[in-house]
This record gives structure tokens, sequence and C-alpha cells, in this order.
């Protein structure tokens, strides 16, 4: 297809034009970036953007193709719901646990593979692993289940699980209620889905909570270096950020138990387009989509909810049985939460005096410091941390977001980006080369063979992606991350949706 980007004075900032009288979809990223995008994507960004409801559409510098929406898009509207710039990974996020250990005691090799071991026998890794594949979990009973669902992480379910209930105010969102704003909306959809046969195999889904799964999934050890800026010193300060210490980055989601819901929820959407006769934006059936204040509608952001509560709590656990690990290998560890953050997820927010639901699709909210989101919070008077995960062997960044944010609906990237698909990695990159380069950086996997799909060189330039957001004026780089292990799945069934 044929694309025209119009820039702005800020060359970093362009604009794709859809027709007359629509708004165009506004475009984060340098020409190199802007250049790199895969057909796909357009197409998809060009459906979305004409999609019934939708006022605004971003696509950040990150974004390829995906399901219906591209992943790295964010999508606005106050009229409808859209599964697709969700995804079937309810609530995918990133989070940052920062531990007192000096850096100096991640060079022994020996110490970080007793670490790797410590995790792993606490965390499984897989499609379809649970807490009963590993000896030192915790165990989750269905009742407990449940509660997480519908609670988020609530001091009960903290407590039952062992999970240091302060972590809940370093949440985006430390718990998701229903349409109606009310938990008990939550119960009563899932007391639906149980009785009416409709969400399988709940209780060995419920068992996955504290693990990874697999596919972009993962778990890394991390050296904080904190940049040289006033500002960046005193943000990071803010953060709790520990600059030359060792820190732990987590990248998961809902596991199978968001997978289940968003799955039904796509077939039934989709039924329910076909009984009424209805076309599908762009003729993708990815697009499929509610009206507020329909049954179809409230269904979906109570799925939605019950999902991200999942994946919150799975990041809580997951955080506190790594610091766990950390501390029977080192003992007297100490560590905290920097910061939880979800990139795939709708929310209510306010843009231009307009209440919104705002989706992301692979996409991470960026709230400068005084925005309104952040009132009640520790963050207000410097905005919240973000979390962008780049590779192991570039590094990873911890951002703030400036006041520029407004252009982008106040998001930015999720990471990277995919510069090519899993299928052309395999073709494309070698296996022994992959390993080697590992190797040579001195960075440690609890995998035989690195996942070759999930190879460095099977993303976008991490540089070129942060010099987007830079110049853009979206936010500003508070420390960069250097990995010293990872822990990923190199099992290739289900991508660790399941």
């Amino acid at each position: 297809m044929n694309t025209t980007f119009t820039t702005t004075e800020n060359l970093a900032i362009s604009h794709m034009h859809v027709g007359d009288g629509i708004e165009p979809i506004t475009v984060i990223g340098t020409e190199r970036i802007r250049n790199g995008f895969d057909p796909t994507c357009l197409e998809q960004a060009m459906n979305s953007r004409l999609a019934p409801g939708v006022t605004n559409l971003v696509l950040n510098p990150d974004a390829h193709g995906g399901y219906g929406a591209p992943v790295g898009c964010v999508l606005a509207s106050p009229t409808h719901i859209y599964p697709g710039p969700v995804g079937v990974d309810i609530k995918c996020s990133m989070s940052l646990l920062q531990m007192d250990i000096p850096e100096e005691e991640m060079r022994d090799k020996k110490i970080r593979r007793a670490i790797i071991n410590a995790i792993c026998e606490r965390t499984p890794t897989g499609a379809g692993k649970g807490q009963r594949s590993v000896r030192k979990s915790r165990r989750v009973s269905s009742a407990l289940g449940k509660q997480v669902a519908t609670e988020g992480a609530s001091f009960g379910v903290c407590e039952q699980l062992g999970i240091p209930y302060e972590w809940a105010s370093k949440c985006e969102d430390s718990f998701h209620v229903g349409h109606n704003g009310t938990t008990d909306a939550l119960a009563e959809r899932l007391n639906v889905l149980l009785s009416a046969g409709l969400f399988a195999k709940f209780d060995d889904k419920v068992e996955q909570l504290g693990s990874y799964g697999g596919g972009n999934h993962f778990g890394e050890c991390e050296i904080v270096r904190i940049a040289e800026g006033a500002r960046e010193r005193a943000v990071a300060d803010t953060f709790g950020l520990m600059d030359k210490r060792v820190a732990f980055l987590s990248h998961c989601g809902s596991r199978g138990f968001g997978y289940q819901l968003a799955q039904h929820q796509f077939q039934k959407l989709q039924t329910h387009f076909a009984q009424n006769g209805w076309a599908f934006p762009g003729n993708d059936k990815e697009l499929v989509h509610a009206e507020l204040g329909t049954t179809q509608a409230d269904d979906y952001i109570n799925d939605m909810s019950l999902g991200a509560n999942f994946a919150t709590v799975n990041h809580l656990l997951i955080n506190a049985l790594v610091l766990e690990a950390f501390e029977e290998i080192l003992p007297g560890t100490k560590g905290h939460l920097v910061y939880f953050i979800s990139h795939n997820i709708a929310r209510k927010e306010h843009i231009n005096n307009t209440e919104m639901w705002v989706h992301r699709k692979g996409a991470t909210r960026a709230f400068p410091a005084h925005h309104e989101g952040l009132h009640n919070t520790p963050f207000y008077e410097t905005g919240h941390p973000i979390l962008l995960p780049g590779n192991p062997q570039d590094g990873s960044a911890v951002m703030v977001a400036n006041p520029g944010a407004v252009e982008s609906l106040y998001s930015v990237n999720h990471g990277a980006g995919r510069a090519m698909g899993r299928r052309a990695a395999a073709r494309t990159l070698n296996q022994q080369e992959v390993d080697a380069s590992f190797e040579d950086k001195d960075i440690l996997t609890n995998c035989r063979a690195y996942p070759i799909d999930e190879a460095p060189a099977a993303y976008k330039d991490f540089n070129e992606v942060l010099r987007s957001v830079e110049e853009a004026g979206l936010a500003t780089q508070v420390a960069k991350l250097k990995a010293r292990f990872v822990i990923k799945d190199s099992d290739k069934s289900l991508r660790g949706a399941a």
C-alpha cells in the first residue's frame, strides 16, 4: 500500500492520513523507523483508525503487524471497546525489582548459576506449566484463585501469597473492577463462566500464578546504571533505583487464565457479528468490537478485568519468589518493587477533556508529573516509571514521561519491537552464533539453546527506538539496565500464551 507520512516541526513525529475530515494517525519514529514499518502494520493501522467509534490512533516506533491492530499502537474510543487492541495476553506487563546487591556479586558465574537454579525452582517457564511443576512454589487453591481474579492485589490476597502489601502502591493498577465499577460484577461474571462451563480447567489455570510461560516472556537480572543529569538522578531516587546495584526485570502476563478469557470473547463477538450480518472493519475478524453499554461490552470489560487482576498478582508473586531466591543464595538481600506497568490493556482515561477507553496494544502508559491520573500515588511530582525492555545484549531502559507525551495519548513503546517474524528468524539466524554471542557478552541463560526466534537480531535497533521517543519529546531515560543473566523458555509450542 502507498503510505505518506507528513512530518511536523518535530521530525520524530509525523502523521499518516487516512481520509478527508478524519483525524490522522500519529506516528512516533525517526525516518529510519518509519521506513521500517511492515506493510501489514500499516494496513492494520489504517483499518483500526477507520473502525467504528475510533477517534485517535498512535503508532509507536516499535510497531509491527499483530492481530487486527498492530502491536505497538494506541487506540482511543469514547463509545466502543475493542478486544483486538488489547490482545490475547491480557495485561501483559513489565515489573522491576530493585535489590541492594552490589554489581560485583554478579561477576561470579557460579553465584549467577545458583541464583538461576533457585529462581527456576520457584517460577516455572513453559506453556502450560504451573506451580506443581517446581519444588519451591506457592500453592494456589481454587478459592484463592477466585479471590485473585476478583480482587487483584488486595491485602488479603497479598497476605496469603507472601507478597509485601506495600508493593500494591507501586502498581499502575493494583486491581481492576467490573463494567459498573464494582468488584461484585466480577464475582458475578466469574460465577456465570464457571457455572456455564465456559472456563475449562479453571483450577489448572489458577496454578499458573507465579510463572512466566514462554515466547517473549522472560526474567532478567540487571545492573542499574543511572543517567548523569540532575533531573534524572532526582527522579531515580524517587523511583527507588540504586546505581550499580542488582535489579530484576520481568515480562509476562495473565498466562492461560487470560488467554482463555480472551479467546472466548473473540469467538463470542465474532459469532455475534455473524448473527447480525455485520461486516468486520477492514474485513478483519480480529477487529470485532462492542458498543459501550451493551451486554457484549459489559461482558468483555468484566472478562478483561478478571484477566488483568490475575496478571497483576502473577507479577507480584513472581517478584516475591525471585527475591526469595536471591535471599537463599545471598543471605541478607533486601529488595523492593520499583514499578509494575502493563502494555496490553484498555483503561478509562481523559483525552482532550473527553472520557475515553484508551487501548494500549504493546504500548506503555506514560503519565508525566502532575498528570491527574497520578494523584495519590508516589509519582505525582515526577511521573511514574516507564519500563522498556530492549534485548539482553543491548540493554533495557527506565524512562520518565515528559509533558510532550500528550502528543501520543500519554503512551510510549513497550520495547524494541520485532524486526522479523518468528519463522523468518528461525530460517535466517544461526543457532550456534546466537548462543556464542551470549557467551561473548558473559550473559548466562537457563536454556541449553537460546530461543532463536527471540534472539536480539530478531528485534529492531533498540537505540534507534529510544532515540525516536526522546527526540519526539515523549520521555527521558532515567537509567540503563545491563543484563547479567536471562530466564527464558525454549519450548516453541503455543508461545507461552496458555
